[in-house]
């Protein structure tokens, strides 16, 4: 039983957590790796160098470059959604105040570290594989849009296909518009995108609990 532990605990340290370390590490290089050179530079020898790891504790985590992106891209994802409910939580409750509380905190994990932006730009159109999952993942956070709106406003009367419409909407304008804008061609402050967006959100929403109310 001792040298089983001893195998699995080292300087306090389990197995299981030293291989999340070194999956962390992997995507950390990974996201280095992906918004400096592009998918194509992601090799699994580069991937190592960059973590400072063994080529066999790649595999240990990945089976493939793609599921490098997937995580990466579900990483990203998870912080995005971590941060906007972390804004919802503490913003005042107001249709305003909740919109630009959520739409700052998405675009400041984009913006603050531009590697993400990037990064998920870059791998979101990667492969059609990887395609498909980040129309899955707007599909989310329009459903996550739909489920704010909803509690927000109070029991409406209005269609679920109508809120779900405004909702992807939504969703899909401000990423196709952050794209545009993180490619420098849309000429706005970042506070100017996030108050324009925010003017969008509310417009759309007060107008949807008027005409079901």
């Amino acid at each position: 039983m001792g040298a089983v532990a001893a195998q699995r605990t080292y300087g306090g340290v389990s197995a299981e957590q030293r291989q999340a370390q070194r999956r962390t590490a992997l995507l950390d290089a990974a996201l280095d790796i992906v918004a400096e050179d592009g998918q194509a530079k992601l090799t699994v020898a580069g991937l190592c160098t960059r973590a400072g790891l063994n080529e066999r504790y790649y595999y240990e985590s990945f089976p493939s470059r793609d599921a490098v992106l997937e995580a990466l891209l579900d990483r990203i994802a998870e912080e995005l959604a971590a941060a906007i409910a972390i804004a919802l939580a503490s913003s005042p409750a107001q249709s305003r105040a909740q919109a630009h509380a959520a739409i700052s905190a998405g675009i400041a994990v984009l913006t603050d570290d531009p590697r993400k932006a990037r990064a998920a730009l870059v791998a979101s159109v990667a492969t059609p594989e990887l395609r498909a999952r980040t129309a899955r993942t707007v599909s989310s956070f329009a459903r996550l849009v739909a489920a704010e709106g909803t509690d927000f406003y109070g029991e409406a009367s209005a269609p679920e296909a109508v809120v779900d419409f405004r909702a992807n909407y939504l969703i899909g304008g401000l990423v196709q518009t952050l794209t545009t804008w993180l490619a420098g061609d849309l000429r706005l402050t970042r506070a100017e995108l996030i108050d324009q967006t925010t003017d969008v959100f509310v417009l759309l929403g007060e107008d949807l609990a008027t005409r079901y109310r």
